[in-house]
């Protein structure tokens, strides 16, 4: 008869242990879709690279903006190194970079971004989240995204390097994200 109880209560034990296991809340993966924009500053330089060909090599930064049901919030602060290559002759633009989004708490995440377009329009293209930190830590996604500049008008070089300040906006109609 002990020897049953005894069974009877280990059983009892694990089942108890188990349920209380299964019972906790599980960190659950996060994803969704958020609408938002950047209003940016540049620091940089522009030199003529080719016949007809500049190029752009820089840093924007600025404070990314996350659209809710009330109104813009401020996301967390962008800094994206990166170059564009500009056509000379028509316009056409190419740009490539790489981002650190740091929100207030620290946490961060890393994200590349290509695009195409005409100078003084806007460049079109992706943007690619490729990593990040802390409650970050494995963001997969990406979406499309516009940056326009008010750079008002394409300095016409003559070989020497031309230091400048743009500024603009860049803005995500739709990203996606997925946080494990």
């Amino acid at each position: 008869m002990t020897r049953g109880v005894g069974r009877f209560l280990s059983i009892s034990v694990i089942a108890v242990l188990a349920a209380s296991v299964l019972a906790r809340p599980a960190h659950s993966a996060e994803e969704g879709t958020i609408k938002a924009f950047a209003a940016w500053q540049g620091e940089g330089q522009m030199l003529q690279t080719g016949t007809n060909e500049a190029t752009f090599i820089g840093t924007i930064t600025g404070t990314v903006y996350v659209e809710t049901d009330k109104g813009p919030i401020d996301g967390g602060q962008m800094v994206c190194p990166a170059m564009l290559l500009v056509n000379i002759e028509d316009g056409t633009q190419s740009g490539v970079g790489r981002c650190n989004i740091t929100a207030r708490d620290g946490a961060r995440i890393f994200a590349q971004l290509n695009c195409t377009g005409v100078h003084l329009v806007g460049c079109d293209g992706d943007f690619t989240l490729t990593g990040g930190t802390d409650r970050f830590a494995g963001i997969t996604g990406g979406g499309h995204f516009t940056v326009r500049s008010r750079l008002q008008e394409l300095v016409h070089l003559s070989g020497s390097t031309v230091a400048l300040s743009p500024s603009g906006i860049m803005f995500w109609r739709e990203l996606h994200y997925q946080v494990p």
